[in-house]
This record gives structure tokens, sequence and C-alpha cells, in this order.
């Protein structure tokens, strides 16, 4: 193998499939990146068995092949070189690539292509086409919701669901929920749904902020593996085997109180709350006052660190309903708050211990519920 690329596209390159590479594995293979020649372009890959990455980058191809080096090494050393071209070379019997740039070389041992793990043609099964900001945004309104324990596989997932021309994302890892719902550039012939790892979705949102094309999404008949096709970047993903929970059945269908807030102003306040309550129990506590003729509603975010001391912040809000108390776990109210854009965001509370819903005021496709904690008023 001998070929040559510019550094910046090579580091790039790099950068976007390292994302794949586990350090902790006893396949010492995984820990590496392949390299091989395609079509007069240089295509690197990655796995950690769960996702693979494939990206391609411009390349002078003078002899065809392929070979496998350390992830970690290569970018490292990339990244230190100059913005200038590199010279890749692999001479018989393929125990060392040589490296070259400006007036820097080195020489790093290899693995052989051939027990590098077989990268899967996913075809044949339902395909689409979605916007990839729409597609980035959905992810990341859901994401985080999903579960990090592997006690229960499924919810560690997002249930991703393909209907005509609408996909719905949903994640929950039982004690919040969130649903985003959103359109398909190409709608489909058969509903399908899976679950991709959360793991897989979330690099799936970096791949996106920089893809100005439509994202190619092929399930393939088996349900076992998606691809999520960029311009120069391939994203395959193993999908989670189970059946995700009726989550509509956890949204409330009514409210007594609905509190509708600038979110700028409620994520200051709780930010300022978390402060406190990170010391503490974890544990926010929200009371909603309604207003009168002369007086707008208010909310109070508090709480309260035995050994610290207490915090309340103080914001305006419209209230349509009687007066409310709800207390949160402060993380869930952040982590929320976090991915909806500049504008408002509306409460919708039952009792104390009733589900809560936030969804942003202006937006039908997005609902976050979270349950409750249980605190002494």
């Amino acid at each position: 193998m001998r070929l040559s690329c510019i550094q910046e596209n090579l580091n790039k390159g790099l950068g976007i499939v390292g994302r794949a590479v586990t350090t902790r594995s006893i396949l010492p293979i995984i820990s590496n990146v392949l390299l091989v020649t395609d079509q007069s372009r240089l295509k690197l890959v990655a796995t950690n068995l769960e996702i693979i990455i494939s990206c391609w980058v411009g390349a002078k191809v003078d002899e065809e092949g392929a070979i496998t080096v350390p992830a970690r090494l290569l970018t490292e050393f990339v990244g230190s070189l100059p913005n200038d071209k590199i010279e890749l070379s692999v001479a018989p019997p393929g125990k060392a690539m040589q490296v070259r740039c400006a007036r820097f070389e080195a020489r790093i041992n290899t693995l052989s292509a051939e027990d590098f793990p077989p990268i899967p043609a996913v075809a044949g099964g339902v395909a689409t086409q979605i916007d990839a900001e729409a597609l980035r945004q959905a992810i990341n309104q859901v994401v985080f919701a999903a579960a990090v324990e592997e006690s229960h596989p499924v919810l560690t997932g997002v249930h991703t669901n393909f209907d005509g021309g609408l996909l719905t994302l949903a994640a929950s890892d039982g004690f919040r929920l969130a649903v985003h719902t959103t359109s398909l550039s190409t709608p489909v012939t058969e509903k399908t749904e899976i679950i991709v790892p959360a793991r897989a979705m979330a690099e799936l949102s970096r791949l996106l902020a920089d893809q100005e094309q439509p994202v190619e999404v092929v399930v393939n008949p088996a349900r076992s593996q998606a691809l999520f096709r960029l311009k120069n970047i391939e994203l395959v993903s193993q999908l989670i085997r189970g059946t995700f929970p009726n989550y509509a059945q956890l949204i409330p269908r009514s409210y007594a109180t609905r509190t509708v807030v600038a979110i700028d102003d409620f994520l200051r306040a709780t930010r300022s709350a978390s402060i406190f309550a990170r010391d503490g129990s974890g544990i926010v506590k929200i009371q909603v006052t309604p207003g009168s003729e002369l007086k707008p509603g208010k909310m109070t975010i508090s709480t309260r660190a035995e050994e610290l001391g207490d915090n309340v912040g103080e914001i305006d809000a419209l209230v349509d309903g009687e007066e409310a108390k709800v207390a949160f776990n402060v993380k869930y109210l952040t982590d929320v708050l976090n991915v909806l854009h500049d504008g408002q965001v509306a409460l919708e509370t039952t009792s104390p211990s009733s589900p809560v819903i936030i969804r942003p005021v202006g937006a039908t496709n997005y609902i976050h519920v979270i349950m409750p904690m249980f605190v002494q008023w």
C-alpha cells in the first residue's frame, strides 16, 4: 500500500472514526483503525463491535492495499504533524507502516487487515432519508433520557419508529421520558420500529454537526443493524433486541395547573439551585402561585443542603389553574431545559406525586415527562 494525502484531511478523518475505538478490549485488533484504499480514496474504519464508523478521505493512491494500525498512536502522531502532504506506505511483509510528512518520519507496527472485524453490508430492508438538522435536533432532545445502567437493556437505547412520513424518537430511564417527532424526507413503505443504542445515537448526533445533505437511513431485513449514511461518513449500529415499553400510557392526558415561564429564566434559576442541590439530596422544589389582576403569577425554585445552607429563586410565570407544588431531581430538570431553544416552556402538573409534563410553548413535536420526588413540604 502506498498513498499520499493532506495532513488536515487525515487528521479530521481519524478524529471522526476514533470515537468508535475502544481501549478496553480483549481483542487488540479493535484498538486499531483500518486503513484501506477505496476507489482512489483512503477509507478509515474503526469499531467497538457495537458501532462501526467509516470515513473516506481524499488521497492519491499509488498502490492499493489495506492494513490496521494502533488508532490512538496514529491519531496523536498525525495530529502533531504540520499541515502538509503525508505519505503512507506499507512494504511486504506488511509488519510496519511508514509515515512521512515534511521533515518528520515514523514507523508504526501493524496488524493484518484480514483480522479486522468484517464491515456489514446493510441493505435490502427499509430505507429512507431525513434532513440532517432535523435528525440532530430530534436525537439531542431525547438521547440524554436513556438509561445508563444495563439492568434493562432496552432502556439504554432510543426507540426509533418510522411510520409513513414521520420519525418518532423516544427514550426513558424509568424516571423520565422524552419523545420527539419529526418528518422524513422520504416516507417509508413499511412501518418499522427499532431500538438504537443511545451511545450510537450520541455519536451520530456529533457527526451530523457539519452535515448539510440529507441523511440516508437503512435498516436491514433482520432488524439487527441500521446504517446511517452521511457525506463521506457511514455509521453502522447493532440494534438492541427486545420490546420497548408502551410509553404512550405514561403521558398524562390532563392537568390541574399549567405554568408558562421563560426558558432562560427557568434554566438560570435551576442552575443556581443545583449548586446547593448537588451537595444535598439533589432535590429542587418548585412552587407555583397564580397571579391576580394586579400581580403576575410566579414560580419559586428552592433547595436546601443541611450542611451548607439554602437557595431560593423567583421568576415570573403565567399560571392557569390552582397553586401547585412539585419536587424534582435537579439533574432531570436541567437536562431537559438545556436542550430547549429560546422561548417559553410549559409545566403541566396534577399533584405533587403525579408525572409532570414539560413542553416548549408553540411546539407540538416534543414532550418530556418527569416523575416527581417525594418530599416534606
